[in-house]
């Protein structure tokens, strides 16, 4: 199954202390593996073990995880007060009230809302007891995000199978206007060599040599073999249940080679607008293969 590159996934879980350690996932498209993390100062050392397992599911693109812990009031040991900064809070209070005409009392404890000065003291926490719920959280994460890019990559398999067939379908009408051209050249120079009453026969080795040469230039029967042989690999790929989207970008390049050498030697009245119309076809694919990953 195809997976696509951008995507969303979010897990959650208990810690030993019972708070709620939640880790949400989200990623965008880059050519490479891309990992940032977010952790909770208490859980930095878990960065080690969240970066192998994302890469161990994860084979290219941006990912950004970010883990948040909701701690119960009992987990915390002790708490302290900043009298530094809630004494400099009560000074500047009072004199923007003096300043106001105002009176000069202050409601100290409305100033323990204003973040540093109440410090709330953590119990420091064990990283090995930590480690199996931090993983809990980011393994049900990674099944989420997992799940939300299958159902998009299946949505581009879809997609890419339709114009896929668009590109089948004008090869099979290029291979039918361009089966009789061998004939037809070699047919129409020894036809004007002729009205020129040049002395000239078809047994002539050195003169067949010439018009094969030529007519060669403009068949092109090894560039549409190699298309479809492009085109069975591609369906693979589709099929595939491995990340092939490395893969598809290269074959994509190629059968956009194949095209444009195509179109370069194809000498039926025809051909062109078909070869204009399969170029920009490609270029909507390979658009959407950059989501894959």
């Amino acid at each position: 199954m195809l997976l696509s590159m951008t995507g969303f996934g979010r897990g959650e879980t208990v810690g030993p202390d019972g708070s709620k350690i939640a880790v949400q996932i989200s990623s965008v498209n880059r050519k490479q593996l891309e990992i940032r993390f977010s952790m909770p100062p208490d859980l930095a050392a878990l960065e080690i073990v969240g970066r192998k397992m994302v890469s161990g599911a994860i084979s290219r693109g941006s990912v950004q995880v970010r883990c948040s812990i909701s701690c119960p009031a009992e987990s915390h040991s002790n708490s302290g007060v900043n009298t530094v900064l809630l004494d400099e809070l009560i000074r500047e209070s009072r004199a923007a009230r003096v300043r106001a005409n105002l009176s000069a009392e202050v409601a100290v404890e409305a100033l323990f809302a204003v973040p540093g000065v109440l410090e709330l003291q953590a119990a420091e926490k064990d990283i090995s007891v930590w480690e199996k719920s931090f993983s809990a959280a980011l393994s049900a994460a990674l099944c989420d995000f997992r799940n939300m890019r299958s159902t998009e990559g299946e949505s581009l398999r879809i997609d890419l199978l339709e114009r896929v067939q668009k590109l089948e379908n004008w090869h099979r009408e290029l291979a039918e206007m361009t089966s009789s051209y061998p004939e037809m050249a070699k047919k129409r120079i020894m036809e004007r060599l002729a009205a020129e009453k040049l002395p000239v026969t078809s047994d002539d080795p050195a003169l067949m040599r010439e018009v094969l040469f030529y007519v060669d230039k403009g068949d092109v029967t090894e560039e549409l073999t190699r298309l479809e042989s492009h085109f069975r690999q591609f369906r693979a790929f589709l099929d595939s249940g491995e990340p092939v989207g490395r893969n598809m970008d290269f074959l994509a390049q190629e059968i956009f080679r194949e095209i444009t050498t195509l179109g370069n030697k194809a000498a039926v009245s025809g051909a062109s607008p078909l070869v204009v119309a399969f170029k920009a076809e490609m270029e909507k694919i390979r658009e959407q293969i950059q989501n894959i990953e």
